[in-house]
């Protein structure tokens, strides 16, 4: 969009152009002027004419006005405007009153050929200066005929001509000067109306093309008119060079066929070239009564994603309603868990079955704290963590908590410290999701589960936490979705562990992706800041 100076700029530089063919015409009609009253001197029309009172002078000034006027057009477009119309009409009064006393029989015409110029005076000049031409015409009017009395010479002409004339070229000047000041004022008024449309056409062209929707314009004969980017980048090499819908998306074209004939948009995602991402199209008409189509392609996946959102915002609601039924019957098993450890009627072997209620319990509340906060969008509570004693540790509270059977699980470190920022208790919740989904996925058929938590740091020092099983693996079509939420290959899981984890990563500055592993299995690595990157930060 130009800047408003830029299209104040070109606004006077139009006008002023049209200033400059307007006094292009009236230098032109003096031209015009100065060879009729040649003609009327010198040519047989002088014959059919009373002859001139002063001969010479006549001649004299016929050629002195033909002369100036042919100056003044060939400089028209040179110098100040106002300094070439004030030239210009000054000689126009003054040849007025000389050719008026030298030709007294067509002093009534020279007269009136005197107000087109007054006139034309006054519409290119404010209207003081355009008063001061009739003024100075008037004036030249009245001297000419006061000399003509003084010198004896009048042939009777009456004085009231005169002041007619008078009173003619002042109301003329008045009148044209209004007008053209009215006149500049429109016109004004539709340049800057015109650059403000200019500009917002510019505008709205600009966003339509970076719009991410794609936009197309189909005519009635099928033809593509108008295409943004988006649109072009989904419909791929099919709509390079093509005009015609049905050539450049067969099936898009047909879509929008059934759509004109039952008014009905299909709600199914379509793709419309290979290796594109889906979308959605949707039809309008461009007018009421018209032939003109617009085509909207939304792409299928922005369109998930938004709908991913709101049904995570609902969940998110859904979950704080149910916090507070969840958490009383968790406080309540806690408590009765605590009473039976009092009791001395509880075996020893049994005491620790208590205590694994007891941990547990609090672990529930802990995830269902957890979850709301990820509803909240809450900050995590960084703490430092040795990340190789936090592996070893959950190793063993996971071991004591949950029966392995023949499943193995434990934690490779190289026993040195590797210290980081990050949630406990988040980090807990998330190496636990990952665990549970190896035991229960990462297993060979009729074989054991094998579960190792790796320690160490990546090329640049940064803490990794690596999660690592020996099933079959994760296929390359499932790895890409394994992250969205409710997305899961059980029918027993809701989708939202994996999706849950990595978000609560993401609140930690730490990273969760799957690694694919050349020997088979699966791996999904935690990349946590370190705790003097996060210190720094």
């Amino acid at each position: 969009m130009a800047p408003p100076d830029a299209a104040t700029a070109d606004a006077r530089s139009v006008h002023h152009a049209e200033i400059r063919r307007e006094l292009y015409f009236f230098t032109l009609y003096r031209v015009f002027e100065a060879a009729l009253l040649c003609l009327t001197v010198f040519g047989p029309v002088g014959e059919l004419l009373a002859q001139p009172r002063h001969p010479q002078l006549a001649a004299a000034v016929a050629l002195a006005y033909l002369l100036g006027a042919a100056v003044l057009f060939a400089t028209g477009r040179r110098g100040a405007v106002e300094t070439q119309v004030a030239a210009g009409v000054a000689g126009d009064v003054l040849v007025t009153a000389l050719a008026m006393h030298a030709l007294p029989s067509l002093a009534s015409s020279i007269a009136m050929m005197l107000l087109f110029n007054v006139g034309a005076a006054a519409l290119l000049l404010p209207l003081r200066r355009g008063l001061a031409v009739a003024g100075a015409a008037s004036l030249a009017l009245l001297l000419q005929y006061a000399w003509t009395v003084a010198a004896g010479e009048d042939e009777g002409r009456p004085a009231i001509e005169v002041a007619m004339y008078a009173i003619s070229y002042l109301a003329l000047a008045t009148l044209t000067s209004l007008l053209g000041r009215q006149l500049r004022a429109s016109q004004a008024l539709a340049e800057q109306r015109g650059s403000q449309v200019a500009n917002l056409a510019e505008v709205n062209e600009l966003i339509i093309r970076r719009m991410r929707t794609g936009v197309l314009l189909v005519d009635g004969d099928d033809e593509i008119r108008l295409a943004n980017e988006a649109a072009m980048l989904q419909l791929g090499d099919a709509g390079q060079g093509r005009r015609l819908l049905a050539t450049a998306a067969p099936a898009l074209e047909a879509r929008l066929r059934r759509w004109e004939r039952d008014g009905h948009n299909d709600p199914t995602p379509m793709q419309l070239a290979a290796d594109l991402p889906e979308v959605l199209p949707r039809f309008a008409r461009l007018l009421a009564e018209g032939d003109q189509v617009l085509v909207f392609l939304d792409d299928a996946e922005l369109a998930s994603r938004r709908a991913e959102s709101l049904t995570l915002a609902t969940l998110g609601r859904f979950s704080a309603s149910l916090a507070h039924e969840i958490r009383n019957p968790l406080a309540a098993i806690s408590y009765a868990t605590q009473l039976l450890e009092e009791s001395r009627d509880i075996p020893e072997a049994d005491r620790r079955l208590l205590e694994i209620i007891y941990q547990q319990t609090r672990r529930m509340n802990g995830i269902v704290e957890n979850v709301l906060g990820l509803a909240r969008r809450e900050r995590a509570q960084p703490e430092h963590v040795d990340l190789g004693e936090f592996a070893r540790h959950f190793v063993d509270d996971y071991r004591n908590s949950h029966p392995l059977d023949r499943d193995t699980l434990d934690a490779r470190t190289d026993g040195r410290p590797l210290p980081c920022l990050v949630d406990r208790r988040q980090l807990q919740q998330i190496v636990t999701v990952l665990v549970h989904n190896a035991l229960v996925y990462g297993r060979m058929p009729g074989e054991p589960a094998r579960v190792s938590l790796h320690v160490h740091r990546d090329a640049r020092g940064a803490p990794l936490l690596d999660v690592i099983d020996r099933g079959p693996g994760i296929p390359e079509a499932v790895a890409g979705q394994l992250f969205h939420p409710f997305f899961t290959t059980s029918s027993l899981g809701t989708g939202l562990g994996l999706y849950i984890a990595r978000e609560m990563c993401l609140a930690n500055q730490a990273d969760l992706s799957h690694v694919a592993l050349p020997a088979g299995g699966a791996c999904f690595r935690i990349r946590l800041a370190g705790a003097r990157a996060i210190d720094t930060a």
